[in-house]
């Protein structure tokens, strides 16, 4: 009854002309932008938040999440009608909706994907309330010890699943990232390192330009390499674009269990919407009684992509709002604009903010239903939006990636770290290394090195900490669990154990 009470608190302090206003125009540009191919709910975000300094702070908030929550949705736009997902996390939702728009049903794949995304929203902004006070609750007995490991554990998890070819190529990125986090002033005694001689790097490198460049300016070239498709004008006139009670109904176990997966892939960090949406996808396909039709115009199938990746968004801000470690790429940006406009999260935000996680998902829901509304009444709008040339939008993107850097400092030298990040990017998307983990080791570095150094200081030298207090020797079994997993031979050699028990099982039923 406290968080209903708070969250209705939150939600009537937002009913104000103004606040409403940005929850009007922010998530409509957050649908447009996913809804662009090769541009990106992070990209979105990382651009927006340069330019949310002259708002007032829960203004500026609202905002980004209005473009993360509308961007991540928006997606799903490209993937029903050009078979090319908006953003990753619409990747799953191609495979059954642009089926449907062959088949012309345009109009009620795209009524069913809003449908799943409002759903998924709400069941993880459900979650969001129940799950991050206890946890910043439980936070507050983490230590430089802990601190250490959690973020070790972010980068490794993060590495582990968004490298689509080899756990081995997650984990390089994240070490570039947590090599990037090392340049400049350290966080104790303020020595310089590693600036090779360059003034400019005393004060380390900046997370926004790193960031945009590897987001924004990587979209811009990857785009260019990327064919634009042919949009589907599978709709029927008249068709019904509002979904179905029936088929809500009886999809209900899916969305519930969908929002349910989506929000846990949310809270692990660094796994991102696309993990999400595959996750629940497989789930339902497994569950099914129709899957033979997943992959050729499922509703079940479509249904589950898109409230997976939704219920990814406030599932991401779990960790990012109570333990400061991003559960996606897109978290990580909200992460550094919320340090920007003076609010700290981890252990101590139930402390310092005690009501503000009840305005975030307050926010969350004004969003989820702006989005809703969008979602229904301009449909036949993205088809017109879905048709604009890369030749038009790509130096619009890379003109608000040069402003956006430029804006914070007024450094050309924030411009050319941008320029050095998209390229760096470009490269290793060539070759399939994944971004995320590289993000997660910037934000990540400091904390790994602080709490290290600080763990050390307080053990005297002694590593014998790290490794026996409880919190702290749950994340080491953890973290090697996981990384004896991810080993060729650890797992055969299970399977083929699992194998030997099964068929010892059914000789002794014999």
């Amino acid at each position: 009854m406290h968080a209903l009470s708070e969250l209705g608190t939150a939600l009537w302090a937002l009913m104000t002309p103004g606040m409403l206003f940005n929850v009007v125009w922010a998530t409509l540009l957050g649908i447009f932008v996913g809804a662009l191919p090769g541009l990106t709910a992070t990209l979105g975000v990382a651009l927006l938040t340069t330019l949310t300094y002259s708002l007032e702070r829960d203004a500026a908030i609202l905002v980004l999440l209005c473009m993360y929550v509308g961007a991540i949705y928006g997606g799903s736009r490209s993937a029903i009608l050009l078979n090319i997902p908006g953003t990753p996390a619409s990747a799953a939702t191609a495979l059954d909706g642009y089926p449907m728009a062959r088949a012309g049903r345009a109009g009620y794949a795209m009524g069913l994907a809003t449908a799943g995304s409002v759903l998924g929203t709400l069941v993880g902004i459900l979650l969001l309330v129940m799950v991050a006070p206890p946890l910043a609750e439980l936070a507050m007995d983490f230590g430089s010890f802990e601190f250490f490991w959690l973020a070790v554990f972010g980068v490794l998890i993060s590495g582990q699943l968004t490298a689509s070819t080899s756990a081995i190529k997650g984990y390089i990125a994240g070490i570039l990232g947590l090599m990037v986090a090392m340049v400049g002033s350290e966080g104790i005694h303020a020595h310089v390192r590693f600036s090779f001689g360059i003034d400019a790097l005393n004060g380390g490198i900046a997370l926004i330009p790193a960031m945009v460049g590897a987001f924004g300016f990587t979209e811009v070239l990857s785009a260019m390499w990327n064919a634009q498709g042919q949009v589907v004008d599978g709709s029927r006139r008249g068709e019904r674009m509002i979904p179905r009670l029936v088929d809500l109904w009886r999809y209900k176990f899916t969305v519930i269990r969908s929002g349910i997966i989506g929000t846990i892939v949310g809270i692990i960090p660094g796994v991102g919407e696309d993990i999400g949406a595959w996750a629940s996808y497989s789930v339902a396909r497994q569950t099914s009684s129709e899957r033979d039709q997943f992959g050729k115009g499922s509703q079940e199938g479509l249904t589950a992509a898109e409230t997976g990746n939704s219920a990814v968004v406030p599932g991401s801000l779990i960790p990012a709002l109570t333990l400061a470690i991003p559960g996606s790429a897109s978290a990580a940006v909200l992460i550094a604009a919320l340090f920007i406009h003076g609010i700290r999260p981890g252990p101590l935000i139930m402390i310092e903010e005690p009501t503000f996680i009840y305005s975030v998902a307050a926010m969350m829901i004004l969003a989820t239903l702006a989005m809703g509304i969008f979602g229904i009444a301009l449909t036949r709008v993205f088809v017109q939006v879905l048709k604009v040339p890369y030749a038009y939008l790509m130096p619009v993107v890379f003109t608000l990636c040069v402003i956006g850097p430029y804006a914070l400092s007024q450094r050309l030298f924030d411009v050319g770290v941008m320029v050095v990040f998209g390229l760096i990017g470009f490269v290793l998307r060539q070759m399939n290394y994944p971004m995320a983990p590289l993000v997660l080791g910037i934000i990540l570095g400091s904390l790994l090195d602080k709490s290290l150094r600080r763990g050390l200081t307080l053990s005297e030298g002694d590593l014998t900490p790290f490794f026996t207090r409880p919190m702290s020797l749950m994340f080491v079994v953890i973290i090697a669990f996981s990384i004896l997993m991810n080993l060729r031979f650890v797992r055969n050699r299970l399977a083929r154990l699992m194998a030997r028990a099964e068929s010892a099982g059914q000789k002794a039923e014999r």
